[in-house]
């Protein structure tokens, strides 16, 4: 008989270490900074993209721009950009900004980071030398880039990000 409890105790403890062993974690990049994105920031929502007057949340995933009178967000930048280069424009880090509306400050922004504006050069998250020259897929847009040659983007005038 104590054999027996033995071995019950063991098939249970056994059994539990399976169960403990069998949780799998999830680990989702909701929210992950895009390939294209700054090198350097953690607690950002949004990137102002003077070049194409648009703004990417990046919790979202989707890019914000004014077209037919109101503000739409879409995984694709409109039309008219399909061609634009993400890993090579200049991206401003609104690290000051965490609401759901980064286009309230647009007018502020549009004057501040007009179309051709270049800050201090940054490189991209997915900078990588072997990768140079190819083409990437981006949002459903094909995206032309020399990843890997210190891409200018924004940390801002002072170079601590804030804007």
């Amino acid at each position: 008989m104590k054999t027996l409890k033995l071995i019950i105790a063991g098939i249970i403890l056994f059994a539990s270490a399976n169960t403990m062993q069998a949780q799998v974690s999830v680990n989702v990049n909701i929210g992950s900074p895009p390939a294209w994105g700054p090198v350097g920031y953690s607690a950002v929502d949004y990137y102002y993209l003077p070049d194409v007057q648009a703004y990417y949340d990046i919790r979202a995933t989707q890019f914000i721009y004014f077209g037919g009178g109101n503000w739409i967000r879409s995984r694709n930048l409109p039309n008219q950009y399909r061609n634009y280069n993400l890993y090579n424009g200049y991206k401003v880090v609104l690290n000051d900004y965490h609401g759901s509306r980064p286009y309230s400050n647009f007018k502020t922004h549009k004057v501040k980071y007009y179309k051709g504006y270049k800050g201090k050069p940054q490189k991209s998250i997915g900078s990588n030398r072997s990768n140079n020259n190819k083409v990437y897929k981006s949002n459903g847009n094909n995206v032309h880039g020399n990843k890997g040659n210190g891409n200018k983007g924004g940390k801002g005038n002072n170079g601590n990000g804030k804007h």
